[in-house]
């Protein structure tokens, strides 16, 4: 079945500039539109010529052909996970600094919520207000970056997955198409059916959170040594030069370092 190209309109997102992007002003227009009257299929913008079905099922299928070659070589099973990681791979790996940045933002926030804090407990009218305001600033700009972060990471990890999602189905129509008498003997239309529908679905959802199986133990690690750090040289954290690292003013430091990670708790 032929897709008739006259359908849809240009996807702006092929023309559209950095800041567009990164603050995904190119969906304003289909927005408004959205507001006026109910959306239907010729609204919508049409395929990139990079996601389109044929582009990247040839693309998948190229990398498993030379795979399944190296394995026959090699006298082993040919791997998909490798096939997966060659073609899509380092893009996943660039979305991953969305997320990075984003825990980043939520392990700093309560630090400066904490100098506040100290600035106050401990006033003193010699001591400048620059960094304070400095501190402030931070913590009122970080809630903007964490909201951009949140959209640009998922709209990225949502897109390799929809992309190997269409590539897997392309593979396996392709594969189904090809199937000899004997073969189709040994399966059933249901059984492929089940695999367009459902598990390639699977794409999607692992995209989302995969990211959080090593971004969760560093976040982890780096919370620790904070609070090792806070137990080792408590006059650095608490500024009191009280040697006792219990005092009541670095107390209130990480009593607000666990407040808002506990507000702000991530996926994994």
């Amino acid at each position: 079945m032929e897709i008739n190209k006259k359908d849809g309109t240009d996807n702006p997102l092929s023309s559209a500039s950095c800041l567009s992007k990164l603050f995904l002003c190119w969906l304003v227009p289909l927005l408004r539109l959205g507001q006026k009257k109910r959306l239907e299929e010729n609204d919508m913008y049409r395929v990139l010529p990079e996601d389109q079905s044929k582009v990247l099922g040839e693309e998948l299928h190229r990398c498993w052909d030379h795979e399944v070659r190296k394995a026959t070589k090699e006298l082993r099973k040919p791997n998909l996970t490798r096939v997966l990681i060659k073609c899509y791979g380092m893009s996943y790996a660039m979305a991953g600094s969305f997320t990075f940045s984003l825990e980043a933002i939520k392990v700093i926030q309560p630090l400066l919520l904490g100098e506040v804090i100290l600035f106050f407990e401990n006033y003193d009218e010699q001591t400048s207000l620059r960094m304070v305001y400095v501190y402030a600033a931070a913590m009122s700009i970080s809630p903007f970056a964490l909201t951009i972060l949140q959209h640009l990471y998922y709209y990225h990890v949502q897109r390799i997955g929809m992309r190997i999602r269409v590539a897997m189905c392309h593979m396996i129509y392709k594969k189904a198409l090809g199937l000899s008498s004997e073969s189709m003997g040994q399966t059933t239309t249901g059984r492929i059916v089940n695999l367009l529908s459902n598990d390639v679905n699977r794409f999607d959802e692992i995209t989302l959170n995969l990211h959080y199986l090593w971004l969760g133990p560093l976040q982890a690690i780096v919370i620790i040594m904070l609070l090792w750090c806070r137990d080792r040289y408590p006059r650095v954290w608490s500024r009191c030069g009280s040697p006792c690292p219990h005092d009541a003013c670095a107390d209130s430091v990480w009593k607000a370092l666990w407040h808002l990670q506990e507000q702000n708790g991530s996926p994994y």
